[in-house]
C-alpha cells in the first residue's frame, strides 16, 4: 500500500503484527502473580520495620529518663514531661528531650505509653493496628530491659526478654 505525504510516495506495510489478545492476558497474569507474592512481603517488611522503630523509641525514652533524671532528680512520669515545652525553657513539665511525635503518644504505627511509679517508670508500646502496623507489644521500665509479646495482649514485666 503506498501513500502519498508531503509529495513523496511512502510504502507502508499491510501486514502489521501486534500483540494478540492472548499474548496480554498473559503478561497481566504474569503480572497478577508477581504482585501477589510480593506484596504480602512488602507488607511484613512495613511491619518489621515499625516494630524495630517502635524498639528504638523505647530506648530513646530510656535514654531520656536518665538524662531527665540527672537534671531534675526524679524520672519523667509521661512523654510530656519529656517532649517540648508549648513555649519558653525547657522545665520539669517540658524537658525538650524528644520530638512533639513521640510527647504525643504515637510514631510511626505504634503508641506508646509513659507512667511514672515511686522507684521508676514504665514504658509501654502497642500497634496502633494489630497486624497491619506491628505484631508485637512491647514493655520496659527502669531495668531498660525490652520485653515483648507476640499478640494483640500488651506485654508486662513477665513477658519474654528480647534477646
Amino acid at each position: 500500500m503506498r501513500h502519498k505525504i508531503g509529495g513523496r510516495m511512502f510504502h507502508l506495510p499491510t501486514n502489521r503484527r501486534g500483540f494478540s489478545l492472548i499474548e496480554l492476558l498473559i503478561v497481566i497474569a504474569i503480572i497478577l502473580i508477581i504482585i501477589t507474592i510480593a506484596v504480602p512481603k512488602y507488607q511484613k517488611t512495613q511491619m518489621f520495620m515499625r516494630e524495630t522503630a517502635a524498639i528504638k523509641a523505647i530506648q530513646t525514652i530510656h535514654q531520656m529518663e536518665v538524662q531527665f533524671q540527672s537534671q531534675y532528680g526524679r524520672y519523667a512520669a509521661s512523654l510530656t514531661e519529656l517532649g517540648p515545652p508549648a513555649s519558653g525553657a525547657p522545665n520539669p513539665s517540658a524537658a525538650d528531650l524528644i520530638g512533639n511525635d513521640l510527647a504525643g503518644g504515637e510514631k510511626q504505627g505504634y503508641k506508646f505509653t509513659l507512667t511514672g511509679n515511686p522507684g521508676g517508670y514504665v514504658i509501654n508500646a502497642t500497634p496502633v493496628a494489630y497486624g497491619s502496623s506491628g505484631s508485637r507489644t512491647f514493655y520496659s521500665d527502669q531495668s531498660m530491659v525490652i520485653r515483648q509479646n507476640y499478640g494483640p495482649e500488651p506485654a508486662t514485666a513477665n513477658s519474654k526478654e528480647m534477646p
